[in-house]
């Protein structure tokens, strides 16, 4: 349903994997639709650590909201972890051009959807267990622990790879 909204909504591009598609600190409007690949969105604290925010694979957008509605300099680094076929997409330009109610509801859904995602997150994070994040992350992202490695898992869950191995042998050994 997206692919055919997106279609002239942008340009589409393929990333390889690794490759930067935002930087922290840009100050721009930009969204990116994923047709095809898996992307993450991340910050970088003052000692050099990687926080996972979100992943976006097939039918998922990332964007730095905050810096679009604000009109500020992004916070979010945005990277390809698997070859990617990405619509890119001028939120400026888009929002303009929207006319389509139909399509409009359709983005709207969508991220409603995103913005449902990090609020269970963010409820999670101040207080669920990290078993308990696990198995909602699961939910989530169902196809996920087997596209990415498990030290991406744990650092978007505010945990160490050893405890989510803790974890997930005790999900394993009680099934």
């Amino acid at each position: 349903m997206f692919d055919e909204i997106f279609k002239n909504t942008g340009n589409t591009k393929r990333f390889s994997k690794g490759a930067i598609l935002q930087n922290a600190g840009q100050k721009f409007a930009k969204a990116f639709y994923v047709k095809k690949g898996l992307l993450k969105s991340y910050i970088i604290d003052e000692k050099g650590k990687e926080h996972i925010f979100m992943f976006a694979s097939e039918g998922w957008i990332a964007s730095d909201i905050e810096s679009q509605a604000f009109n500020n300099e992004t916070i979010l680094f945005i990277e390809a972890i698997e070859i990617s076929e990405v619509v890119i997409v001028d939120v400026n330009n888009f929002s303009q051009s929207e006319k389509n109610m139909n399509e409009f509801q359709s983005i709207l859904e969508a991220l409603t959807k995103r913005i449902g995602v990090m609020q269970r997150r963010i409820l999670s994070l101040m207080s669920a267990s990290a078993r308990e994040r696990y198995e909602y992350f699961l939910q989530t992202y169902p196809e996920l622990p087997n596209r990415i490695p498990q030290k991406m898992i744990a650092s978007y869950l505010g945990i160490t790879p050893e405890a989510l191995s803790t974890i997930r042998n005790k999900i394993t050994k009680k099934d």
